[in-house]
């Protein structure tokens, strides 16, 4: 097996409360330095050198990011980068302020990070650090780097200085190595990360995190009928294909599970017979990043060893071309029995899904989070800076959105429903896999997933528009995002979708 074990080193850190003094900031190499949109002569008094702090803020221009960057005269002349934001400013402007505040501090040697909130209340303060501090762990973690000279490290520990109250960091990391671990999956490169590979890691995860582990191979799918997985599969030189599934069990190990996660893991989309042209192709192995949203997400929860119990399921192959590959027209059964005539070869993600949804929904969980890079369509009409969001409960549309305002993750509702489904009638099956005219793709393609939910289970389907963003997204700064993870964890944790169990 190729070596795709992801960096397990963690950053430490430290708080310090009370008032920041000179000795505090002989600890740090940088300082991260938040101040609320016009600091007074106050909120720098606070610091030490403060007066040539504030004299360094004047001399940029209003509304910069950063405002500032200046070093104070101490033994490590430590780096101070300050940012200006609104008290009351959004969780997704925080989370950008981090990003930008690291990565400007970012040019200089690996040390401690320092991050300080001054000017603000203390529901404010932890907030802001918090946030500054997910972009700090993030851009901390090496991704995937196979060069002859070894990548060094950016952030060796970071210390939140000046805190009013302790804060308790269990969340922030456990989301941030949920969210590091879909960001190092994604990036992989495909001839390391084959399907074969894939389910040994989840394996190997399983085995050091204590989680039930099975993979269901192509016979084994062949038995449970699951056609729609499997088309997809066949255009593969080898039987690698499968479905991997991952249980947590806090409480007793034969639990239902209360969530359930799917996640659409094609570990490279060539597009099929329908071959996509080298502008599309160039980063498909990007396409399983729903699966590694639904591994960090289920890493998350069980490193914050939350009380509930829950299933993660993997729909791991390639979407290959080849004389044995699927076609348009062919018309293949799922699991449930029900039958789709192919249109479009590059529609596989919904073919992959179907089949992990029927699997997951036979187990009754409370709720299921399905996950993938799904539609063009959904980027066409929500850019890549939100995600849609569907699902077969329309109340929970106002819960959805606020789960994406809170987490800063931010999504937007779309409908789904029978009547979408007039436009994927099929003279010769249950349903066309797509429309041919291709409008609204992104809405059908959940309204045809929503027909492979068995016992009626409440289901939310995230197509990953903003999984991939140049520049980063959020406190994230590599172009995969890891988009999911926190949203998925607000969910739970801010949402409380399991009020009778946290």
């Amino acid at each position: 097996m190729q070596n795709i074990q992801p960096d397990a080193r963690d950053i430490r850190i430290y708080q310090k409360l009370g008032r920041v003094d000179a000795k505090s900031l002989e600890t740090v190499d940088q300082l991260l330095l938040i101040l609320p949109g016009k600091p007074s002569r106050t909120d720098f008094g606070k610091l030490p050198q403060g007066t040539k702090l504030q004299a360094a803020y004047r001399k940029h221009p209003d509304g910069a990011t950063p405002a500032f960057s200046t070093s104070i005269q101490n033994k490590k002349q430590t780096l101070v980068v300050g940012g200006t934001i609104a008290a009351d400013a959004d969780t997704f402007e925080q989370l950008t302020l981090g990003r930008k505040l690291v990565a400007a501090a970012a040019g200089q040697k690996a040390g401690s990070l320092g991050i300080c909130a001054v000017g603000f209340d203390t529901a404010t303060q932890a907030g802001l650090m918090q946030s500054v501090l997910a972009a700090a762990l993030a851009a901390g973690f090496r991704l995937p780097a196979y060069k002859s000279k070894p990548v060094p490290d950016t952030i060796k520990s970071i210390r939140l200085l000046g805190v009013d109250e302790k804060l308790d960091t269990a969340r922030i990391e456990a989301e941030a190595k949920g969210n590091n671990l879909a960001r190092w999956l994604t990036t992989l490169p495909p001839n390391y990360l084959d399907a074969n590979n894939y389910a040994d890691l989840a394996r190997s995860l399983a085995k050091e995190h204590g989680w039930q582990f099975k993979r269901l191979g192509v016979k084994e799918l062949e038995k449970l009928g699951c056609g729609a997985f499997l088309a997809v599969a066949q255009g593969n030189d080898n039987d690698s294909a499968n479905m991997v599934r991952l249980r947590y069990r806090p409480g007793a190990k034969d639990a239902t599970p209360d969530l359930s996660l799917v996640g659409k893991g094609i570990i490279f989309d060539t597009g099929g017979t329908n071959l996509k042209p080298f502008e599309f192709m160039l980063d498909m192995h990007g396409d399983m990043q729903g699966s590694a949203v639904a591994l960090g997400t289920f890493l998350a929860i069980s490193e914050m060893r939350l009380p509930i119990a829950v299933d993660c399921w993997l729909a791991i192959t390639e979407n290959r071309t080849g004389p044995n590959a699927y076609k348009s027209q062919d018309v293949v059964t799922a699991a449930n029995g029900k039958t789709i005539q192919t249109v479009h070869t590059d529609a596989e993600g919904r073919m992959a899904l179907a089949d992990a949804l029927v699997l997951a929904s036979r187990d009754k969980p409370g709720i299921i989070f399905d996950y993938a890079t799904l539609t063009g369509s959904c980027i066409r009409a929500l850019t890549t800076r939100y995600s849609g969001v569907f699902t077969n409960r329309s109340e929970l549309h106002p819960d959805l959105k606020r789960t994406g305002r809170n987490s800063g993750e931010r999504v937007w509702p779309f409908p789904i429903g029978k009547e979408f489904m007039d436009d994927l009638k099929s003279d010769t099956a249950d349903f066309l896999q797509c429309s041919p005219k291709g409008s609204g793709d992104h809405i059908l393609a959940a309204s045809l997933l929503a027909e492979f939910i068995e016992n009626d289970v409440p289901w939310v389907h995230l197509d990953l528009a903003a999984g991939d963003n140049e520049g980063g997204l959020g406190h994230i700064a590599s172009k995969f995002t890891g988009f999911g993870v926190r949203y998925t964890m607000s969910a739970i944790l801010d949402e409380n979708l399991f009020r009778a169990r946290l």
